[in-house]
């Protein structure tokens, strides 16, 4: 193949036509899986491959029920408060535990604190016993033949021990599906080797390795292979041969070096070159050898979306197990999104109780965003055809998480800064049934959202130009009418960041008129946005000078990280983030990072937690060591009337 030949996406199909049209086309195997003995003691989260009988009847005897004596019911017929009958041991009673054997002639059991001791041989009863008063029967649990699991079900450890229970010492289970993993790519590196320019460390497979064993497949995961026509022809040739699915990961977009499409069809055929969703379009779905085979794109968020869609369903198919439904609830979202109609859309939710109701706000959306995977709380989906959402509508959002840990969590929205993960940390360690949620709008995003009733605090840091002062103007202004308080917070050191050494001799923001300097910037509405602006101001600067202004970051740290890869070179921010990224640092001054509350929230339990963390000496001590903070009134409560 010409190294310059770019590949064409074969279509943008439906995705429920995509994965009809790919299950309808793999072969028998799955249609009838093969199965295997193991033992029942290995067994558990194993679907059986045929109904499971009893070989042993539980108990597999006449059993006493509990401590006591055994009887001949006939004997004790006459026995009455006013009549006691006095009966002899050997004679007319044995002494039984628990789960001894009742033989002839015995057919009745009274318990131990129903008798009474008259001497080492005789005992006396003041109440008749029913023939097979407290005698477990042959059978009472399980009998022999009986069905104790059918076909197609999942083992769970009480039915294993059950199985023993009835004599069944080995079961008959479904073949887990062979799962081959191919990582490919000539810039991917494994976990601990040297990082360097271009190089990316691999993790998909090993997120598909994880998700294939939850699902009851059996991964195989190969070492990464290079960019190589040759070398990938043949792995992927081995892993169909071997195994029973292929998932190769990356190269399935239209890149040059995007190999998987033309050798899939090379092997074997290409049902599907491109489906409708995003994240995700440029998935593959063939066949090599009459085995399925799955392209999946590189991105982390579009290959763990491709597999759920395709690779799970699959697995399951092997296994004749349905694919489980997400839990959904409903939700309102918190701001507006766009959608393509081009495609069907997963976005990424943060959820949060507030006032009785679930409020869902949009994560980062990007393919890559690997952490809106880890924070994410639920799946909305939004259908082809759809612009999308708007701020204030009713959506169903599928659960990822436990609705109880959402309702037990701080909705957290406005500005961003390390010391909320801490705090959320904290809380999570000191009482795990709490979490905080903090979503990264700044600080007049928060602002709103506590107005229009969808957080239960925003973190804001803004500052008054008029008055200079922080915060409570703001509140004041925009949160008139309600009952607020501000949960004092920290001090922080904002200041200009740039590149070690400072090679473009930055030494004002004045600075940023230069030509050869690249300014980074954060979003409308953020606080570090509105102190920039007013320094601008104050040095009567317009913004269209400056070059790089309207690049805007959510956060400290991806400000910071833009200036070390060297695509800006300045930036405004806070020291931790400059320190976090070794970068150095020019102070502007100090500022306030405090929470706006609304006053009734104060006595919840979870408010009262994030009060006590961030009065402690634990908080304070960890986000002392990252720099650049101070606590003096940490934790104060100032009350903002209606």
């Amino acid at each position: 193949m010409k190294k310059q030949e770019r590949n064409i996406y074969l279509s943008n199909m439906d995705v429920t036509e995509a994965l009809e049209l790919f299950m309808q086309s793999v072969d028998t195997r799955a249609e009838k899986p093969e199965t295997e003995a193991v033992n029942v003691m290995d067994a558990v989260g194993r679907v059986t491959g045929r109904p499971v009988f009893a070989r042993l009847s539980a108990p597999n005897f006449n059993a006493s029920a509990m401590d006591g004596v055994a009887v001949k019911a006939r004997s004790t017929f006459d026995a009455s408060e006013v009549n006691p009958v006095r009966l002899k041991k050997q004679e007319d009673f044995i002494y039984v535990d628990t789960g001894d054997p009742i033989v002839d002639p015995y057919d009745a059991v009274i318990m131990i604190e129903d008798v009474v001791e008259i001497d080492e041989s005789t005992v006396e009863i003041i109440k008749a016993a029913s023939p097979w008063q407290d005698i477990r029967p042959i059978g009472e649990d399980i009998v022999a033949h009986e069905m104790i699991v059918p076909e197609s079900h999942v083992i769970r450890p009480v039915d294993a021990a059950a199985m023993l229970s009835g004599g069944i010492l080995e079961v008959t289970v479904y073949k887990q599906p062979k799962v081959a993993i191919i990582p490919t790519g000539s810039e991917i590196i494994e976990p601990g080797e040297e990082m360097t320019l271009g190089k990316i460390i691999e993790s998909n497979s090993r997120m598909f390795e994880g998700l294939v064993r939850e699902y009851g497949g059996e991964p195989h995961r190969f070492s990464p292979v290079p960019d190589d026509y040759g070398l990938l022809r043949e792995t992927i040739r081995q892993a169909a041969a071997q195994h029973d699915i292929v998932i190769i990961n990356a190269g399935s977009s239209a890149g040059s070096e995007d190999f998987t499409v033309k050798l899939v069809d090379e092997l074997g055929e290409v049902l599907v070159h491109g489906i409708a969703t995003r994240p995700g379009k440029p998935a593959i779905l063939g066949l090599i050898e009459g085995k399925p085979v799955l392209g999946i794109p590189g991105y982390p968020v579009s290959a763990y979306f491709v597999f759920e869609t395709f690779a799970k369903p699959l697995i399951k198919r092997y296994l004749h197990q349905p694919v489980p439904k997400r839990e959904s609830v409903e939700a309102v979202s918190s701001r507006r999104i766009v959608s393509s109609l081009k495609h069907l859309e997963y976005v990424r939710m943060k959820l949060g109780k507030v006032e009785g109701k679930l409020i869902a706000t949009p994560l980062n959306r990007g393919a890559g965003a690997t952490m809106s995977l880890v924070r994410a709380d639920g799946i909305l989906v939004i259908p082809q055809n759809s612009e999308g959402i708007e701020a204030g509508e009713t959506v169903q959002v599928e659960l990822l998480k436990n609705i109880e840990d959402i309702s037990n969590t701080i909705v957290s929205i406005g500005s961003h800064d390390l010391a909320m993960d801490m705090i959320g940390s904290l809380m999570h360690r000191q009482n795990s049934r709490y979490s905080l949620s903090s979503a990264h709008v700044g600080s007049l995003g928060g602002i709103m959202a506590l107005r229009r009733g969808e957080a239960h605090m925003a973190p804001i840091h803004l500052l008054d130009e008029a008055t200079g002062s922080y915060n409570v103007d703001y509140i004041k202004r925009y949160l008139s009418g309600m009952d607020m308080a501000l949960i004092k917070g920290v001090k922080r050191v904002q200041g200009m960041m740039v590149r070690k050494g400072n090679p473009k001799g930055i030494k004002d923001i004045s600075d940023l008129l230069r030509g050869d300097v690249r300014f980074v910037n954060r979003q409308k509405g953020a606080g570090t946005r509105i102190l920039v602006d007013y320094l601008l101001a104050g040095k009567g600067i317009k913004t269209e000078a400056i070059t790089g202004y309207e690049r805007e970051m959510a956060t400290h740290m991806s400000v910071a990280a833009a200036v070390a890869s060297g695509t800006a070179d300045m930036g405004v921010g806070v020291f931790s983030a400059a320190k976090a990224m070794d970068l150095d640092f020019i102070p502007i001054g100090e500022e306030e990072y405090d929470f706006a509350v609304p006053a009734k929230y104060l006595v919840e339990d979870m408010l009262q937690l994030f009060l006590d963390i961030i009065r402690s000496t634990a908080f304070q001590r960890q986000l002392s060591g990252m720099g650049g903070y101070g606590f003096d009134g940490a934790g104060e409560i100032i009350r903002i009337g209606e």
